[in-house]
């Protein structure tokens, strides 16, 4: 087998991403949150423990865990947990991050305050 050419595996290497996740600021009737790249709103769990998710089965049905994507990295305020099954999700400050089954548009913020341990995610 002969080995790629130098100027092509250094492409393949250049092309592969190791960002923190894509989150932007969002206006919502809660204020300004952190939403992920789509515009979701990004919730946080008071059941969780910092770098462990407590959210799975029924809970993580309604409350979809914001998963890594690909090789990203952790960066800054971004943390990646390692859940259950081995998959990774993005947690700020520690904490898990999660979306609202019931939000349904950029802005939707319906999630904060759910049964008291729901909390949108402040930039």
């Amino acid at each position: 087998m002969r080995p790629l050419p130098l100027a092509i595996a250094i492409s393949l290497v250049a092309g592969v991403a190791f960002a923190a996740p894509p989150v932007k600021t969002v206006e919502t009737a809660k204020g300004n949150v952190l939403a992920a790249a789509n515009g979701m709103t990004l919730y946080t769990f008071k059941n969780d423990k910092m770098g462990e998710s407590s959210c799975y089965d029924s809970c993580a049905t309604n409350w979809p865990p914001f998963m890594v994507e690909g090789d990203a990295k952790a960066e800054g305020a971004f943390t990646i947990v390692e859940r259950k099954d081995g998959a990774k999700q993005w947690a700020k400050d520690g904490m898990p991050l999660y979306f609202w089954i019931k939000d349904k548009k950029m802005g939707d913020a319906t999630g904060d305050g759910v049964k008291g341990v729901w909390d949108v995610v402040k930039p």
